[in-house]
């Protein structure tokens, strides 16, 4: 090749990876051209035991720490109104008589403490000496790697930070490198809004402290549900959760420099910053001050043995570790023209209605990314915030909010192939079984299984809340968790076909569910089964009287859940075959229950009366359960109720918050809307200020934050999750023997392909599409099965082996 031609094919080159890099827009990295001053605008990192909050400034660059296992108080005492059912008899009566304001106040005498919160850990600031013009600045989130990075430049030198938070060595890792030999100054110095205290030793930055005793904002602080014997132990003891956090710096060429309080590097061109921290939280029936792990001891383990081990090393098992989850699924809709803009420039665009395929993508990949980071702990699933909590009061305490936004975090679990991450809520289920057998006994009577209520925490509290008898039964009294949650457990076999698991923890957990709500249900005048007292979560009525009230009977969610309960425990029966007379129990409740009422709007009646709501646009659409994430509403086989579920949608409106925008798309996708499912999303990702930003004309409401964070507002991570949630849905749904292909795929995605989403069955699936139409679909059995494939009508009966893969034609 000449030299002329060798010339005219570099400029060529050179003109397309360029034109490529400024046309083409991410499906997997965030980046900014700015620090962050709002937490809503960080980046963030975690291993699912610590979180990493990163603001990503240049003088200042302030990492928020958390870890999962902070709470307040400590080991719930379930016995703290022991005589609370004897208060059921008179609500039954008063509802009897129609007498709805005294049932409301009677249900408050059925109410117990309020959950713990949530604790920040400490803050970890890194402060630079280098004084200058910054030009060039970057700061960015890949989440193929789960790696961050801030790049600028200041006086022609570049100072780059690279941060990961490693699963495999239980430690974060800081690299931070200069371009010009010595120019890197720095101190690092330790903070936190909780008890403790700070020192430098052996060249390492220790901090240790407690968490606090009990901790709940806008809620009395209160000791009466601690027995006296307990009060005493708190007190002299300190019922409350150790912490440490230590800080070590290796420098390549700098000097290492410290004080009593601070550590840091003079004149280095490369050094790495090694964060160790741990708990002595050690289950959640210990008392973590007296039989709580060595959290001291433990931080220190993982920092000595990160340390003997060099940064490519540790980086590489990182990556490694992590992509073993994350690269299962695969997602693309197809071509796109968007412009490569910064992520929170890309949601403003966006939400100006143009399009931006790969930031659909990249909202899908987000979810997945955040659950892989937040829900590795076993007994500790992921909280309203993930793990991921700077304030000393978070909202709503940070806790697990179980009316909804704690099943929705698991939404996204199985079918985006993250089975391994639904183990903790699995195994917290467990644990809440344990303490909901008192729950059960106490505040409801009933001497067979368990059962829980809105509100947990780490303590698997399962009383319904309320501040004993302060607060509206609206949302403090609801004991239909325990159905809901077992729901989880039958999904988890039923993706997994894992009969041990099933049979050895799953089953009896589900049993009890189950056995609880057959004594708590009564009979109602037409001899139909149903919940008495019920309320609707957060919802609340208008009476023909004019009362505005929430304690109701027969409200539809509990007899939905109650019936998916039912349902799913008589499958997991069978496949087990055990316990036919309870099943048969089962069978003959289910046949009793009052069934579904359509109203006069053409809706699913949310009450056992035709009655209208203080709010019809509620948030809430918890009457809805059977369409989704239940599966007993559907278009086929229940078609007046998937009307009835459509005009309730339609009544409600789009606009809602984060988490409900969420919830709503997996229903119209249920539904098989998949227009109206893709506006619902785009609605999703709607561009949101941070919270503390004055704007002349500020955008709130649902939608989402410039870092991604689902807006509620405030931050609540159960939107991004029932977001990716929803794009598995559209494209693939599935029951025990059927797999539907693209059942709501929306206009906009005309031609894609995905690999790696799940089906029941133990099924994995990969589908290519064009103009709307199935091309090629491989199907592939984790434990051999049959299946049938259906799509755009027609229907192909596959039959797989242990570990076979199929190409199939449709």
């Amino acid at each position: 090749m000449n030299s002329k031609l060798m010339k005219k094919t570099f400029i060529i080159l050179l003109f397309t990876f360029y034109y490529t890099s400024i046309s083409a827009q991410s499906t997997h990295v965030l980046w900014y051209n700015q620090p962050a001053e709002f937490f809503e605008e960080s980046l963030v990192l975690g291993n699912g035991k610590m979180g990493a909050t990163i603001y990503g400034g240049v003088n200042s660059d302030k990492i928020y720490l958390n870890d999962p296992t902070l709470w307040s108080g400590g080991p719930v005492n379930a016995n703290m109104n022991p005589e609370a059912y004897k208060n059921l008899p008179a609500i039954r009566e008063a509802l009897k008589n129609e007498n709805y304001k005294l049932a409301d106040e009677l249900n408050k005498k059925i109410e117990g403490k309020n959950s713990e919160s949530y604790a920040p850990l400490g803050t970890l600031e890194i402060t630079n000496s280098n004084k200058g013009k910054v030009s060039n600045y970057r700061r960015e989130l890949d989440i193929s790697n789960a790696i961050s990075k801030v790049t600028y430049e200041i006086d022609g030198v570049k100072f780059t930070r690279e941060y990961f938070v490693s699963a495999p060595d239980q430690i974060m890792i800081i690299k931070l490198t200069s371009s010009q030999k010595g120019a890197l100054n720095f101190e690092i110095n330790s903070s936190s809004l909780l008890k403790s205290n700070i020192e430098v030793k052996d060249n390492v930055l220790a901090m240790n402290g407690t968490a606090p005793v009990h901790e709940n904002p806008g809620y009395i602080g209160t000791n009466a549900y601690l027995s006296n014997e307990q009060w005493k132990d708190l007190k002299e003891k300190g019922s409350t959760t150790r912490f440490t956090s230590l800080v070590k710096i290796k420098s390549v060429d700098g000097t290492i420099i410290n004080t009593n309080k601070t550590l840091g590097v003079k004149n280095g061109t490369e050094a790495l910053i090694y964060v160790s921290i741990a708990t002595s939280f050690n289950g959640f029936d210990k008392n973590p001050a007296i039989s709580g792990l060595n959290n001291k001891e433990i931080a220190a383990k993982s920092l000595k043995s990160a340390l003997s081990k060099s940064f490519d090393k540790l980086k590489t098992a990182h990556i490694a570790d992590y992509q073993k989850f994350f690269n299962r699924v695969n997602l693309d809709l197809g071509k796109t023209t968007a412009p490569d803009l910064p992520t929170d420039e890309r949601l403003l665009r966006y939400a100006e209605g143009k399009e931006d395929k790969n930031l659909e993508i990249l909202y899908f990949n987000f979810g997945r990314y955040l659950l892989i980071s937040s829900s590795r702990t076993i007994g500790v699933p992921a909280n309203l915030q993930g793990i991921w909590n700077p304030h000393l009061n978070p909202p709503w305490s940070s806790n697990y909010t179980m009316n909804i936004n704690l099943e929705e975090n698991y939404w996204l679990a199985e079918n985006t192939n993250l089975s391994e991450m639904h183990l903790p809520l699995l195994s917290f289920i467990k644990n809440l079984s344990v303490t909901g057998k008192v729950t059960a006994k106490t505040f409801y009577g009933v001497n067979e299984g368990w059962a829980a209520a809105h509100n947990s925490d780490i303590w698997a509290m399962t009383n319904p809340v309320g501040q004993f008898g302060k607060e509206d039964p609206s949302w403090a009294c609801w004991p239909i968790s325990g159905a809901w949650l077992s729901t989880h457990i039958w999904e988890h076999y039923v993706f997994s076909q894992d009969k041990n698991y099933l049979k050895n923890e799953g089953y009896p957990i589900m049993k009890g569910a189950s056995q609880f709500f057959l004594g708590y249900m009564v009979v109602d005048k037409n001899g139909n089964l149903i919940t008495s007292p019920s309320t609707s979560p957060e919802n609340k009525y208008i009476a023909p009287d004019g009362f505005i009230g929430a304690t109701m009977y027969g409200g539809t969610a509990d007899l939905a859940m109650i019936r998916e309960c039912f349902e799913k425990t008589i499958k997991a029966s069978e496949i087990l075959n055990i316990d036919a007379d309870f099943r048969a129990k089962l069978q003959t409740a289910l046949s009793k229950f009052h069934p579904y009422q359509i109203g006069k709007k053409g809706n699913l009646q949310e009450w056992y009366f035709d009655w209208e709501d203080q709010d019809p646009k509620h948030r809430h659409q918890s009457q809805l359960f059977g369409l989704f994430p239940g599966d007993h509403i559907t278009p086929l086989k229940t078609p007046d109720l998937a009307i009835a579920s459509r005009k309730t949608l339609e009544i409600k409106g789009d606009e809602t918050t984060g988490w409900s925008k969420g919830w709503r798309i997996n229903l119209w996708a249920r539904l098989w809307d998949g227009n109206r499912a893709y506006k619902m999303y785009r609605e999703l990702l709607r561009y949101v200020d941070p919270d503390g930003k004055k704007t002349e004309k500020p955008r709130r409401g649902g939608g989402t934050y410039p870092n991604l964070f689902d807006a509620h507002p405030p931050f609540q991570i159960d939107g991004n999750f029932g977001g990716a949630a929803a794009v598995a849905e559209m494209l693939v749904q599935s029951n025990e023997n059927e797999i539907r292909l693209l059942p709501a795929l929306p206009d906009a995605w005309e031609d894609g392909h995905v690999s790696g989403i799940c089906a029941r069955g133990g099924f994995e699936i990969a589908i290519t599409w064009a103009n709307k139409k199935v091309e090629k679909v491989t199907i592939f059995s984790k434990l051999g099965g049959k299946a049938t494939l259906i799509f755009g009508g027609k229907n192909q009966n596959v039959t797989l082996k242990k570990g076979e893969k199929l190409e199939v034609k449709i």
